[in-house]
Parts: structure tokens; C-alpha cells; sequence
């Protein structure tokens, strides 16, 4: 970790910088940060992501940026709790407010595909493409989402099989869980390396007919 430089030492909100700008308390810098880190990996195509060129678009020294963060695998991980906490955040509130298991399950992968649609940024942390030189355990944090996110629609898709008498409906919904995870892993990924060209929501109503059928949003 690089020591704080002179001008991160007195990074609060009861100092300005040398050109007259107030400095913004610790707090805010993270955000602003994280938000700049998003902000970059936006561009289609972008290299990886250095913390020179994060600290030269903040207008810092990178000494300023390791006060807030202990290193640039720190400040994915901001990402990534960002990611886990909205989308995770919305899943819970289908789970509260969708009686229906299978109505659930298509407003999951809806949701899904809309928060990456809104934040290409994220969607580039989501399908591994801006990790792919950074710590290993980011990567498998990413795994783990998408986990839960199977785990949640195994859970949905079982209720659906039992309501609808299937004789074996642990299994079916373990596997149809895996195929509509993969259909929204591959959805994303073709966003991200389309240059954000082909939204991930196209023809949803259609896919989600095909994959999840029988239930209405």
C-alpha cells in the first residue's frame, strides 16, 4: 500500500485544495472514486484500468486514492458489493411482493439483465472482462453472485414444478435454473463485448417465453 501523499493527508471536507476547491469529506471521495472507476470501464474496448489514469481523471495523486482504498483490487471489490447490494436488494423484494414462483423467476432475470443494461460499467465487473488482470478472488466473488443468483431461481422454479405437479421437481428446477443462469451470463457477456451495442433485454418477452413459460409480468 503507498503512503498518503500531503494533499490526501488533509483530504476532508474542512480543507480546500490549492485551486480553491473544497475537498470532499472521506466518504464522498470513495463514491466519487468508485464512480470514476465505473465511469472508465464504460468505454468500449477500454485497457485495463491503472490507478494513474483513475488518479489523473479524479485530478489526485494515486497516494490520495490508496488512502481510501488499500489497493485497486479494494476498489473493484467496492464494485462488486455495489453490484451484489442492488441487485440482491431488488431479488428480496420479489421474493416479498411476487406470490408467483414462476412470475418471480422471469422479473428475476429481467431485473437482472436491466441493472447491467443501465450500468456497463458493472456489467464489465459482472462477466469478468475488467478482472481478468486483477486478484483471482474477484473473479470468484463474481462466481458466487451468479451462484445465488441460480440458487434463487432453483428455489423459485422448484416451487413452480411442485405447484404444477411434477414428479421430479428438484431436479427440474436445478437444471432449469443452470439454463436460464447461462442465458443471462451470456446475455450480459455479449453486451460488454458488443461494445454496448446489443442490449441484453433484447427479445426478453420472447426468450423468457422459451426458457420460463406459463407466467406473466
Amino acid at each position: 500500500m503507498a503512503g498518503p501523499s500531503a494533499d490526501a493527508a488533509h483530504d476532508d471536507g474542512g480543507h480546500t485544495e490549492g485551486n480553491g476547491r473544497k475537498r470532499p469529506k472521506p466518504g464522498e471521495r470513495r463514491v466519487q472514486i468508485l464512480q470514476a472507476l465505473a465511469t472508465m470501464l464504460e468505454q468500449p474496448g477500454a485497457e485495463r484500468v491503472t490507478t494513474a489514469a483513475l488518479a489523473a481523471r479524479l485530478e489526485v495523486s494515486e497516494a490520495a486514492l490508496y488512502r481510501h482504498f488499500a489497493s485497486k483490487a479494494q476498489m473493484f471489490e467496492g464494485l462488486i458489493e455495489f453490484i451484489e447490494q442492488a441487485v440482491f436488494g431488488l431479488v428480496n423484494q420479489l421474493g416479498e411482493r411476487e406470490p408467483d414462483a414462476m412470475a418471480r423467476s422471469r422479473k428475476l432475470v429481467t431485473l437482472l439483465l436491466q441493472f447491467g443494461e443501465k450500468n456497463p460499467g458493472m456489467t464489465r465487473v459482472m462477466v469478468g472482462d475488467a478482472l481478468v488482470f486483477e486478484n483471482e478472488r474477484l473473479q470468484q466473488r463474481m462466481n458466487l453472485f451468479f451462484d445465488k443468483i441460480e440458487s434463487a431461481l432453483r428455489q423459485n422454479l422448484r416451487e413452480a414444478a411442485v405447484v404444477a405437479g411434477a414428479t421430479t421437481p428438484t431436479v427440474d428446477a436445478q437444471a432449469d435454473a443452470s439454463v436460464v443462469t447461462a442465458f443471462c451470463v451470456g446475455r450480459l457477456q455479449r453486451f460488454a463485448r458488443s461494445g454496448f451495442k446489443r442490449s441484453p433485454s433484447e427479445s426478453l418477452e420472447h426468450s423468457l417465453a422459451l426458457l420460463l413459460p406459463g407466467a406473466h409480468l
